[in-house]
């Protein structure tokens, strides 16, 4: 019996020996990106996208989407109604809809989507799909309404919208499925796959190659992009979301790797500068900073953010709007014409005595003396980093939210503390008091403390400076000062908690806007929904299962680094 257990375990062992010899011997499939000819914008490749469209339709966030305001919205926009429109064109070219059940059909395994024109929408799709898969779908269904033509001994379709001028390309090449937009695109691919050396690939591209050397291996999907040709674009500059169309103007290329593991999708992107920048001698300082500051980050902060080598005027930026005068900054202009009062030409009413017109309105001083006193004394102190903390909490009603701001300064040298107070109560005291209430500092545990109505507290340690408008908070900040840095060396740190904030800003927004919900009376399902508490809130709820996201960013000479990081709940 002994003996018949051990040479089945010599069995085991040399099949397994056998197998992983045999897959070591098997050649690899090429990568696609050697079929597609030169010209590109945009590289799109995916592992296995046929296993990417199955978790995606059979997710919950995918179901609760599609029933969303955030949805609603997208709906009505021009960025849906020209690709609706470009899909319909799609339809009349090939004869069937580019709808979800159609792209099940001709998803493969490993896959590519090539875009050469980004008005036109262009593109050329290569994925690896058994013909017998491909010859079920409604594509190859319809081919006898396509001509046929011939390159390299394979017989392509192709079907043209005399309306739109619209091209559907297609064909079955062995284990390969192709579509393209345009003949050409099309006939190329084929004439790249039989080995036709005549024609250049988007691998001998300087921005694609370049791109891929700077990366690491490829995730699940992998996005590379021609920015030179794609910023310029007036399509990029309208529809472009985060509106940075300056910023991006100094990369050349860029490319995006998504990893899926578990809880976590981690996207790690790198961003080719145009020309490379000489090294500030301050930026391996300030990167280190960043990582010290990192660490007093408290567990239950919402948000926060690190940021190296600020400027003096950041600085006193940061601090304006987040604490010392946080409702400062320009009237957002309304989106709604005002509405015309009629009146015989009053001005004022009898009810409203209180309002004094003899004496002009108080005034928020925006450049005084203390504002230049603060900048100096940054400036003098040579920031190397600013750390912002935010969180929201319920007062005890459950009515209200409020929100609660830490910043720290970490410094060149030690902080001045009389300085640094005084010159804080300078700022503060035209704008609170007429004389010196609620200006004496109270000494706290390890803080200082103003004795007014508003919570305003101030540390200072050495060259770490620490302020907020909630004493609580800045305790759990100085609380980790002992604790040793964990993260590496970055010019950005971020995160926001999404599982702890998600709740309150649906609360507050909602309070918000409630004035606002129904203007003019309109019903209900004909009113544009609130950006805030409808929009983004939904799209919030959709995504309820992500629990928190960090971004890490750190730069080089030729180049800038991202890692943006995912956490799911479930």
């Amino acid at each position: 019996m002994k003996r018949a257990a051990i040479l089945l375990l010599v069995g085991v062992a040399s099949i397994g020996a056998s197998w992983a010899a045999f897959q070591a011997l098997t050649p690899q499939p090429p990568p696609l990106s050697r079929y597609v000819p030169a010209g590109s914008l945009l590289y799109l490749q995916a592992t296995d996208l046929s296993a990417l469209l199955g978790d995606w339709n059979a997710s919950p966030q995918k179901a609760s989407w599609v029933k969303s305001k955030n949805y609603e919205v997208y709906s009505r926009s021009r960025l849906f109604l020209r690709l609706e429109g470009a899909g319909e064109q799609f339809a009349a070219a090939a004869g069937l809809a580019p709808d979800m059940t159609f792209l099940t059909q001709v998803a493969g395994t490993q896959s590519e989507l090539a875009l050469f024109d980004l008005g036109k929408l262009e593109f050329l799709f290569i994925t690896r799909l058994p013909s017998a898969s491909s010859m079920q779908s409604a594509l190859w269904q319809t081919r006898a309404k396509f001509e046929t033509r011939s390159t390299a001994g394979v017989t392509f379709y192709v079907r043209r919208d005399p309306e739109s001028q619209r091209e559907a390309a297609f064909a079955v090449n062995g284990d390969y499925l192709i579509l393209a937009t345009r003949e050409d695109l099309l006939a190329a691919a084929l004439q790249l796959m039989a080995g036709s050396k005549d024609r250049r690939t988007i691998e001998a591209e300087q921005w694609w190659s370049q791109s891929v050397a700077a990366a690491g291996p490829a995730g699940d999907l992998r996005m590379v992009l021609n920015l030179e040709k794609i910023v310029p674009s007036p399509y990029f500059r309208s529809y472009w979301i985060q509106g940075n169309i300056t910023d991006m103007k100094q990369y050349g290329a860029a490319v995006s790797d998504l990893f899926r593991s578990g809880k976590e999708y981690r996207e790690e992107r790198v961003l080719l500068k145009k020309a490379a920048t000489a090294g500030d001698p301050t930026a391996g300082d300030g990167a280190s900073a960043v990582a010290d500051l990192a660490r007093l980050v408290p567990a239950d902060a919402g948000s926060y953010e690190v940021r190296a080598a600020p400027s003096a005027a950041d600085c006193l930026n940061v601090l304006e709007t987040k604490i010392l005068v946080p409702h400062r900054g320009p009237r957002v202009a309304p989106q709604a014409a005002p509405d015309v009062q009629l009146s015989s030409g009053e001005t004022g009413s009898s009810s409203d005595l209180e309002t004094r017109i003899d004496q002009a309105p108080l005034k928020t001083p925006a450049s005084s003396d203390a504002s230049i006193s603060l900048k100096d004394l940054f400036r003098k102190s040579q920031v190397r980093a600013v750390l912002q903390v935010q969180a929201t909490e319920r007062d005890k009603d459950g009515v209200f939210v409020r929100i609660h701001s830490g910043l720290a300064f970490i410094a060149a040298t030690d902080w001045p503390e009389n300085a640094v107070r005084s010159t804080l109560a300078d700022f503060l005291r035209p704008s609170l008091t007429t004389g010196n209430l609620g200006f004496a500092w109270q000494a706290k545990s390890g803080y200082q403390e103003l004795d007014g109505l508003w919570n305003f507290a101030v540390a200072v340690r050495g060259k770490y400076l620490l302020v907020s408008d909630d004493s609580s908070l800045l305790k759990n900040m100085s609380a980790n000062m002992n604790q040793k840095p964990a993260q590496k060396p970055a010019v950005l740190v971020a995160g926001f908690h999404h599982a702890r904030e998600r709740e309150n800003f649906a609360r507050l927004t909602g309070l918000l806007d409630r004035l606002n919900a129904n203007p003019g009376g309109a019903p209900a399902s004909e009113a544009y929904p609130q950006f805030f508490s409808d929009n983004l809130a939904s799209f919030s709820t959709t995504l309820a299962g992500v629990f928190s996201e960090t971004v890490v960013i750190r730069e080089a000479s030729d180049k800038v680094m991202q890692t943006v990081t995912y956490e799911w709940s479930r």
